[in-house]
């Protein structure tokens, strides 16, 4: 396969991911660059070095992942991990591209957007604005459904364990994703009448908000709900660029 400008595929990733619209914690795009050219890409979620390790046997040039390395001022000291992990990359010539928020919030390739297109979801709408512009989705159920078949089936899109808050209606149809840690925005969920609330990681002020509030949680893991942006964007890549792209899945359950 002919070698790709990794510019290139940077400024298409930006341009379509919209990574300049979101005030982040994390500085989105590319992170570490390499010598400038890309055949192979792998695709993850988290920017860590088993991952590394996996995707340099695999001869890739180019990471992408939703959780980079560079966190506001993370990078100020190249020590500990920060100077393994980048001392691994820059031997083997990776670079590394990540997209938090923006990914989240993709209303086409993002994690909610795909979470709610797995489960059948309908007139979907922004939802989860408490930490500024929304990144998750809200939206209907094509008919109302027992919220016993509802976790059955976020059990199988999500391919993982969930835990559960069940404290609201046994019918339910309206559903509101934020993949993550997107627990604080149950309150949001439940102010708007939404039957089910999804997110990745619990929290234990989410279980008395949804006790109080009357409102179902599901939790189904960090990592579980933030497979699927990474994996759309690879297919992305793959349409425009023509190029091999590979998720490399960690198998982590939280």
């Amino acid at each position: 396969m002919a070698a790709l400008p990794l510019d290139a595929i940077v400024s298409f990733l930006d341009r379509r991911l919209r990574v300049e619209e979101f005030s982040d914690n994390s500085n989105n795009g590319l992170q570490v660059r390499n010598s400038g050219t890309v055949r192979r890409i792998c695709i993850g979620v988290d920017a860590c070095q088993d991952f590394f390790v996996e995707a340099a046997q695999r001869d890739a040039d180019l990471l992408i992942t939703h959780h980079g390395l560079s966190w506001g001022d993370s990078l100020k000291r190249i020590t500990g991990l920060n100077y393994r992990r980048l001392k691994f990359l820059l031997e083997h010539d990776m670079a590394l591209y990540a997209c938090h928020l923006p990914l989240d919030a993709h209303p086409e390739v993002g994690n909610n957007a795909q979470i709610c297109r797995a489960l059948g979801l309908i007139e979907l709408n922004p939802f989860g604005s408490s930490l500024g512009p929304p990144v998750g989705f809200s939206g209907m159920l094509p008919e109302p459904v027992q919220y016993a078949e509802l976790k059955n089936s976020i059990r199988a899109v999500l391919n993982n364990t969930v835990a559960t808050m069940d404290f609201g209606r046994e019918r339910v149809r309206s559903v509101a994703v934020v993949s993550g840690a997107g627990a604080s925005e149950i309150g949001e969920a439940a102010e708007k009448g939404i039957d089910v609330f999804i997110s990745g990681e619990p929290r234990l002020t989410a279980y008395h908000q949804a006790r109080e509030y009357g409102i179902n949680a599901i939790f189904g893991g960090h990592y579980a709900t933030e497979v699927f942006g990474v994996q759309a964007v690879g297919t992305l890549l793959n349409d425009e660029f023509g190029i091999g792209t590979e998720f490399i899945d960690m198998g982590i359950v939280y």
